[in-house]
């Protein structure tokens, strides 16, 4: 079970990196990931997050869905 949800947990970074070249994509898949993920997956996502958007002002619009 836990390959599996390890495996969830990176497709999701990889949805949103490919979503991430429009801000309201990378929005939406955001909250479906926190919606979805565990809550240790979730903190991990959200520190993932921060680090991807730091040089990418354009996505940080929806930094509202999560609290860092």
């Amino acid at each position: 079970m836990k390959i599996m949800a390890r495996q969830i947990f990176e497709y999701t970074k990889t949805v949103l990196i490919k979503v991430s070249f429009n801000s309201d994509l990378f929005c939406k898949e955001v909250e479906k990931a926190l919606n979805r993920l565990l809550p240790h997956e979730t903190e991990e996502l959200l520190i993932w997050i921060k680090q991807f958007i730091e040089n990418k002002p354009e996505l940080r619009s929806c930094s509202s869905l999560f609290h860092y």
